[in-house]
């Protein structure tokens, strides 16, 4: 730990802690931020307050000349003047002076050398501080002396609201960043996640600057290789459950880059959903969530401290992060070489949707675009049956470019190192949710094992009459009736009918793309 001076931010608070170890960050969560404990496992349990999620309609980016034309502008990513981040940077200031102490965490994004970046984060609360010390990617004594000025700082003073006054904020929470400064400012919101995520936003924006495809997606590598992998999928549709693989190595879980040289890894921990951990279904995770980890907005026990991972009157996000060397089959550094597989995944609670599939080049920016996976009834309050999901490149919220921008740096990057791409339905089969089954997930893993060791590179395929991928007709350890969805459909024009209203889902959705991609793309879509 040592000292740093903050007047350049207009920061003068007397006591200013700088990558405190975790002990010290514990004793100073015990004894300052009201809430925190200790569970029986020894992670540091923190609470949120009201915000136990992000708050992606609160983001804001400044729209300056030097970037404005790179920014696909819209509902994920809203302007604002630099005059307001200003007045929202002059509250966060203010409100750091206010405290009598603060921390600093300076460490950095990516594990590769070339292309990581120096980050700042300074906040008020421990929990915060352990979070980021955990996220990031820790210097070594060395770097740390030399660390300098960094790329980009964050100001998360977010016990304190933005006024919903100021031009162009619509509630008491703000998230904005401002690229040109290399800041960004949280008010109205302590959710840690937010700080992650705006990282991972500025990574959206400066890789693709220089021909690198930034990614949200789980990368594995072969035990005795650099060869990787990479899933992408949304919640719910097995990405890290299946990157969870005792076979490969864990690279990370969530955020990548895919460069000139390979892949590398953003973060330098793991940031795991807790609704129902169990040691059982989930034992990597469940024992990384130890001393120096975060469980955030968890319940425990006040006498035996013991987590009760099923309890969910706080929030259903419950969420633990720890360092990715926790788990023990991590591969550090966590970088790889090229992949030689990608896997999208989709929980297509339609049925329709086939559980392995091969797609070309043009299929694969298609699909890439249109993230797509399905809600079931019941999870949501109105969800009565299968609802469509969508998110471009699999992580909407986090793009700064036109979601086309990242699927050519990803077209590029699979044809010039012969890439496979697959779908993989990890869905309903034999009928849509509430008629046909859940696919196994057996299944499911001995679709990934066959893709991983190239068995399926050479299995035999039909072309799907409506979506138009090749279909994988034979595979080891998974039933072939199930393998072309419509012969496990008792009524095969339910299927038809089903399918062609998928079909117009992803052809109605794929409209708002449509000014950013080739046509070879748009037609590479499903036909109605």
């Amino acid at each position: 730990m040592s000292t740093i001076d903050l007047s350049h931010h207009g920061i003068t608070v007397k006591t200013v802690l700088r990558n405190p170890n975790p002990a010290r960050l514990y004793e100073e969560a015990l004894k300052y931020d009201a809430g925190t404990n200790i569970a029986d496992g020894g992670a540091l349990v923190a609470y949120s307050g009201a915000k136990t999620g992000r708050s992606p309609l609160d983001k804001r980016i400044v729209r300056n000349p030097e970037s404005a034309n790179d920014i696909w502008w819209g509902p994920v990513n809203i302007a604002i003047e630099e005059s307001t981040f200003m007045i929202n940077h002059e509250r966060a200031v203010d409100y750091m002076n206010s405290r009598e102490r603060i921390y600093v965490i300076d460490a950095f994004a990516g594990w590769d050398p070339k292309y990581r970046i120096k980050v700042r984060v300074i906040c008020a609360r421990p929990y915060h501080a352990l979070f980021m010390d955990t996220m990031l990617v820790r210097p070594t004594a060395e770097e740390f002396a030399n660390f300098g000025k960094p790329d980009y700082t964050i100001i998360n003073a977010g016990q304190f609201p933005a006024n919903s006054q100021t031009p162009c904020m619509t509630s008491k929470t703000s998230v904005d960043l401002d690229f040109e400064r290399g800041e960004m400012v949280i008010l109205g919101t302590e959710y840690a996640g937010e700080m992650k995520k705006g990282i991972f936003t500025v990574m959206n924006y400066l890789m693709p600057k220089r021909g690198v495809l930034s990614m949200h997606c789980s990368a594995t590598a072969e035990k005795d290789s650099e060869t990787s992998s990479l899933l992408f999928g949304l919640s719910g549709t097995g990405k890290t459950t299946l990157s969870a693989d005792p076979h490969r190595r864990l690279i990370g879980d969530d955020e990548h880059c895919w460069t000139d040289q390979g892949i590398f890894n953003i973060e330098g921990g793991c940031y795991a959903k807790a609704i129902n951990l169990t040691e059982e279904n989930e034992p990597d995770i469940y024992r990384a969530l130890r001393y120096g980890s975060v469980l955030e907005n968890v319940v425990f026990d006040e006498e035996t401290h013991q987590v009760d991972f099923r309890d969910v009157s706080i929030t259903q996000n419950t969420r633990g992060a720890y360092r990715i060397n926790y788990i023990d089959n991590a591969k550090i550094p966590c970088v790889g070489g090229h992949p030689t597989e990608i896997i999208f995944l989709t929980c297509d609670a339609f049925g329709v949707l086939p559980p392995v599939s091969k797609l070309n080049s043009d299929e694969a920016m298609y699909h890439f675009i249109s993230g797509y996976t399905a809600k079931v009834a019941g999870t949501e309050v109105g969800v009565t049956e299968p609802e469509a999901t969508f998110s471009a490149c699999f992580g909407a919220p986090f793009l700064v470019w036109h979601p086309g921008k990242y699927a050519e740096l990803l077209a590029a990057k699979t044809k010039q190192h012969k890439t496979n791409v697959w779908l993989v339905n990890t869905g309903w089969c034999g009928g849509a949710y509430g008629t046909g089954s859940r696919i196994k997930l057996g299944f499911t893993r001995a679709i990934v094992d066959a893709i991983h060791s190239g068995q399926l590179a050479s299995a035999p395929t039909t072309p799907d009459p409506i979506f138009g991928f090749n279909v994988v007709t034979a595979c080891p350890g998974v039933p072939g009736e199930i393998l072309v969805p419509r012969n496990s459909w008792k009524d095969p024009n339910a299927f038809d009918k089903t399918a062609r209203k998928l079909a117009g889902l992803f052809n109605d959705n794929f409209r708002k793309f449509e000014d950013g991609v080739s046509d070879q793309i748009r037609s590479a879509g499903p036909s109605v």
